[in-house]
């Protein structure tokens, strides 16, 4: 069902959640929180672990079956919703940026490679791994519903060992090296680009802030990212348009006004040229 607005869930709509942490059984999920099966945006990460269930995780329009024991890491900002009978088998790990750079200045979580997916990942895993996420999320929540003495650090500590993991899970030729900081420049303008990308489309603001030419950060994102800074930033618009087309029954006018395109025909133009269809017929194919 097609809304005005997509929702925006604050971590706080989960009982017992405090402002930067909650993880719950996936058991009876959906019945206990009903707005999870409607499309929805969060202001945190979601970690999903799957035993065993039936149904599927939407993100993004991607449907993610949940037939068999995997691991989905949903990104803030992303669309998502999820299918589940009642019976699933599992755990959800819901937590801030805050929550994690609280301890792990410099945001540590860029470090990861597997969350500068675009859409987000999840990786299947065998019944011996699938064992071991299993035991860490028990003593996780053992830790989480005791809220003994230093809490808050035993539960980021465990929730490195799991990112840790899941990131090898996506590297498994991971060798331990030293910072590059050509890259890092790299995910320093992915930061910058999600926090500014509506009312900044030019490289050159990006370049700026990053106190580099337009040519070198060129350089780097090809490099490390495939595509020119120029590129990424469009892409990244695209993105944000494709769902609000999807998922909202906002007007085209007004999507191109929320995200800041001089007229409505520059941003039908924009569309066309990045999808090879215009929004209105993105939206009727959806």
């Amino acid at each position: 069902m097609k809304t005005e607005e997509i929702t925006l869930l604050p971590i706080t709509v989960f009982e017992g959640a405090n402002e930067y942490f909650w993880m719950d059984d996936l058991k009876q999920l959906p019945e206990k929180y009903r707005f999870l099966e409607l499309p929805n945006r969060r202001k945190f990460y979601i970690l999903l672990f799957v035993e065993r269930a039936q149904g599927a995780a939407i993100v993004d329009g991607a449907v993610i079956r949940l037939e068999h024991p995997k691991v989905i890491c949903i990104k803030p900002g992303s669309i998502f919703s999820l299918e589940s009978n009642g019976a699933a088998v599992g755990k959800i790990v819901c937590f801030t940026e805050d929550f994690f750079s609280i301890r792990y200045n410099n945001n540590m979580l860029s470090s990861f490679s597997f969350l500068g997916k675009e859409y987000g990942c999840d990786i299947r895993l065998d019944n011996l791994k699938a064992g071991e996420w299993k035991l860490l999320l028990a003593c996780m929540q053992d830790e989480f519903r005791e809220q003994g003495k230093g809490v808050e650090s035993v539960l980021r500590s465990f929730l490195n060992i799991l990112l840790c993991r899941l990131d090898r899970e996506f590297d498994t030729g991971f060798m331990p090296a030293k910072k590059n900081t050509q890259e890092e420049k790299v995910k320093q303008f992915k930061l910058l680009l999600e926090e500014h990308f509506v009312t900044q489309k030019a490289p050159s603001f990006y370049a700026g802030m990053l106190n580099v030419t337009t040519n070198y950060l060129n350089k780097l994102c090809r490099k490390y990212e495939g595509f020119s800074s120029g590129e990424l930033v469009r892409r990244r618009v695209t993105l944000e348009a494709q769902r609000m087309l999807h998922y909202t029954v906002l007007p085209v006018a007004d999507i191109a006004r929320k995200l800041e395109f001089e007229s409505v025909s520059y941003f039908i133009t924009f569309f066309k040229k990045n999808t090879g269809v215009t929004p209105e017929n993105f939206r009727k194919t959806r």
